[in-house]
């Protein structure tokens, strides 16, 4: 009984001050309102090039930079306000939400990408969740009908990318299994099986194929479109083909955390939890649970941090708690370890970073491009978390799309 209640006092002082994160996270998202709108009136779109919808990150020198709808991180900025709005209960983060979501309606029919679920999901899915609006339901089941047009029935996946064909026949990334989330909601909407058949198919060949035997995950795997068999393993946004992506790790994680609650295979959830093991007992794993960017980066401990990764990981990792007969406990004492030290160390001064929440981000270090700045995905699963913390403190099950 003792060592129970030292257990919850531990667990207690490792959790994030919510109304104090909360209080931040809307100082900032008030300010990169403004920035954003800003910044739309400054660069008017020009002839033929669409029009910049939603912040995406800094450059070096610390300038907004914006994107169009079409760009996988387009739906994370009306999410992160949908998100606001439940956890501070207040209209106006709403009413942004619904503004910056209908700049994300273009890609619903939009199919030369898997990224349906990034754009479309996190914004539409997360505002239908809220609302129960009619119209969300609309875009997301006509996104997930486009999506589906990318499904290859001899590789049993989902095509990710159609650039680089001189590098890949038939890529798939493990960042795909994200937007599974799509078309499993897409089956419930709808009663329409088809779709959760392609992302259960989806997910058991990326369970095949993409895993090495410690449970790591390879960025990319490619297909032979005849055959349906792996032409070769390689990475895009690693170190190395065979090291371990720090945000694909998390990646994993969230995915087969999030399939296994939409199918109950147990196969699924035993993956997640080896996932789990692989990233919680990795050498180079810090002491405050921030990994840097890839896990076998060759400059550890001089190596950048990703913040993305940890937020990522720390959102799969509460909802894979729910499910884990015996490391429940363990999943969310590290979880909440990784916010408060997110929250601690690496979150912006109040007004500053043009107003995003979470530093210290890495998006692709091979490329050297957006290396240790904010990303509006890492807001995004880290306000994604601190929710799911928040319900659990409660005693209330988790609020998922």
């Amino acid at each position: 009984m003792i060592a129970g209640l030292a257990l919850l006092a531990t667990q207690a002082l490792g959790q994030v001050p919510f109304k104090k994160t909360l209080k931040l996270a809307e100082t900032q998202a008030s300010l990169l309102l403004r920035q954003a709108a800003k910044a739309a009136q400054q660069k008017p779109t020009a002839p033929g090039k669409p029009a910049l919808v939603s912040p995406r990150t800094l450059t070096p020198g610390g300038e907004l930079v914006m994107v169009p709808s079409r760009d996988w991180t387009s739906g994370f900025f009306p999410g992160y306000l949908w998100l606001l709005a439940e956890a501070s209960g207040q209209d106006k983060w709403q009413a942004a939400a619904k503004a910056y979501t209908a700049n994300i309606e273009p890609e619903k029919t939009n199919a030369t990408t898997h990224d349906m679920g990034f754009k479309v999901y996190c914004s539409f899915g997360t505002g239908y969740r809220l609302t129960q609006d009619a119209a969300y339901r609309a875009v997301l089941l006509e996104a997930a009908r486009t999506l589906c047009t990318r499904f290859n029935p001899t590789v049993g996946a989902l095509r990710s990318w159609d650039h680089h064909r001189e590098t890949w026949a038939f890529p798939v990334i493990i960042d795909n299994m994200l937007n599974l989330e799509l078309l499993f909601a897409a089956t419930r909407l709808s009663g329409d099986s088809s779709f959760y058949k392609i992302a259960v198919s989806h997910a058991n060949t990326t369970l095949r194929n993409h895993f090495r035997p410690d449970y790591s995950t390879y960025h990319v795997v490619d297909y032979d479109t005849v055959t349906g068999r792996v032409v070769k393993k390689t990475t895009h946004q690693g170190y190395a083909n065979e090291s371990a992506w720090a945000r694909g790790q998390g990646w994993a994680l969230y995915g087969y955390t999030m399939c296994y609650r939409e199918t109950k295979n147990p196969a699924y959830l035993a993956q997640a939890e080896m996932v789990a093991q692989y990233i919680l007992h990795h050498p180079n794993l810090p002491q405050d649970l921030i990994p840097y960017w890839d896990f076998n980066a060759p400059n550890i401990p001089n190596e950048p941090r990703d913040a993305s990764a940890a937020a990522i990981i720390a959102s799969g990792l509460y909802e894979l708690s729910t499910f884990s007969a015996t490391n429940g406990v363990l999943y969310r004492s590290k979880a909440d370890k990784m916010t408060s030290n997110l929250a601690r160390s690496y979150t912006a001064k109040p007004g500053g970073s043009r107003g995003f929440l979470l530093l210290h981000s890495t998006g692709a270090k091979p490329t050297n491009s957006e290396v240790d700045v904010p990303l509006s995905y890492a807001d995004y699963y880290f306000l994604e978390a601190l929710l799911r913390q928040r319900s659990l403190a409660a005693g209330k099950s988790l609020t998922v799309r």
